[in-house]
């Protein structure tokens, strides 16, 4: 069991098709997209998942896949959260606006980091 507060990461895993990878190395600057992606979310079982793929070249903005369970997964680009951590060192959520649940600062249980 898990202390109050803490929430873990989605454990959903989807590999990215090569012509995903191919058109997400189009429309970004990135030489590398990774094969495989975990989702970002916190953890949760239905609905959509989605993992960062890299910046999508215009301020603010990332590339991320965004796949419903066995569903055929699509390229999406999406806003980044613009919600910081409290205090004058907060650290920025690695996630795009509009998520649901927590932040990425806000999960206690593991290192979370914008570029894993």
């Amino acid at each position: 069991m898990l202390p109050d507060g803490v929430v873990m990461r989605c454990v959903h895993w989807r590999k990215v098709p090569l012509d995903l990878a191919r058109e997400a190395r189009e429309k970004s600057a990135a030489p590398y997209i990774d094969r495989a992606m975990q989702c970002q979310l916190s953890a949760h079982d239905e609905g959509e998942h989605f993992g960062l793929l890299t910046d999508a070249g215009a301020y603010g903005t990332a590339l991320w896949l965004r796949w419903h369970g066995a569903a055929e997964a699509e390229l999406v680009v999406l806003p980044d959260c613009p919600v910081a951590a409290p205090g004058p060192d907060g650290e920025g959520c690695c996630l795009f606006a509009d998520h649901a649940k927590q932040h990425t600062w806000e999960d206690a249980l593991e290192e979370v980091s914008c570029t894993n």
